[in-house]
């Protein structure tokens, strides 16, 4: 699989990412194990988790992606093939969250022992804290740098404007500088993106990494009732979707895989890698074959016409 640069950090990664939020929930270690060996076959190198995965499930308390990446680490030796992303910031079960100095050193510490590696190739702030000056957050950063402990830093649920007034404050400092954006997109969460934000994507040469590729497995086409939604582990995250707006683009969707003859997932991922500023889109997968129909989409050649098609289709 033919591999991209990540913004200006000089790392290359393929051009779909492997989101961890599976590990601990809807994958259990044997399964994800088999889904990170899958990913490896195919030359996916880029693996995403974060400190809270998967603290949403019944039972769990969030570290469970990153102890189950790390045990896979331990058992194959493949730490060196990956390049391993992990965050920062969200509430964790402990009470903890937020872009401290001490709640970063602390928590990128915890990280490294779950994840049983002694570095982290991109270390997101996985949200915004306004509470914490500029100054305090990335002073924090940069001690984990220099350490070795954290190759390059990135962000993820910024506003535009708080973005890039962090991009300039670093510039401005001579402080370690975000490399990537991680921002929630696909066909149907479009204005988020599309605008302020992609422009200063654009303008500081970030990567783009979109998480929600699939809209919570709606774009895959498997959810279009209440019924469907009764069927999922993700029913909390699909609610929003039924709309007449979401149906329109599932519509759209079956239209165009019926052309190409593939299935509506591997469509959705298209378009996204279709989007100029867009590197990768993240994927998430509880099977082989799901994860296949998502890497079909990295040959997959979307017409003008059927890009015109799809954009439409989510318009009001």
């Amino acid at each position: 699989m033919k591999r991209v640069p990540l913004g200006k950090s000089g790392i290359e990664i393929a051009p779909i990412v492997f989101g961890g939020n599976v590990f601990g929930w809807t994958a259990d270690q044997e399964q994800s194990f088999h889904l990170l060996d899958s990913c490896m076959d195919k030359g996916i190198n880029m693996i995403d988790t974060a400190d809270v995965y998967s603290a949403w499930a019944p039972g769990n308390r969030g570290g469970e992606s990153e102890r189950i990446v790390g045990e896979w680490f331990r058992q194959t030796g493949k730490r060196d093939q990956v390049v391993l992303a992990t965050k920062v910031g969200m509430p964790l079960t402990d009470g903890s969250e937020g872009l401290s100095k001490k709640h970063i050193i602390e928590g990128a510490e915890a990280s490294l022992r779950r994840l049983k590696t002694d570095y982290i190739d991109v270390f997101y702030a996985h949200k915004d804290d306004e509470s914490v000056p500029f100054e305090e957050t990335f002073s924090a950063f940069e001690q984990l740098i220099q350490q070795g402990k954290v190759r390059t830093i990135a962000s993820s649920n910024y506003s535009a404007d708080r973005l890039v007034r962090a991009l300039q404050f670093c510039k401005d400092n001579n402080l370690p500088q975000f490399i990537a954006h991680q921002p929630e997109y696909n066909l149907f969460d479009r204005e988020g993106y599309e605008g302020p934000l992609e422009n200063i994507c654009k303008e500081f040469d970030l990567g783009v990494v979109t998480y929600f590729s699939l809209a919570s497995g709606f774009l895959s086409g498997k959810y279009r009732n209440a019924d469907d939604l009764k069927k999922s582990r993700r029913a909390d995250f699909l609610d929003k979707y039924m709309t007449p707006r979401g149906l329109n683009i599932l519509t759209a969707l079956d239209d165009v895989a019926s052309r190409y003859r593939v299935p509506a997932a591997t469509v959705a991922i298209a378009w996204l890698q279709s989007r100029d500023t867009v590197t990768a889109p993240i994927v998430s997968a509880t099977s082989a074959d799901q994860l296949q129909q998502l890497c079909s989409a990295t040959g997959l050649e979307l017409a003008a016409a059927d890009l015109q098609l799809l954009d439409d289709a989510g318009v009001e």
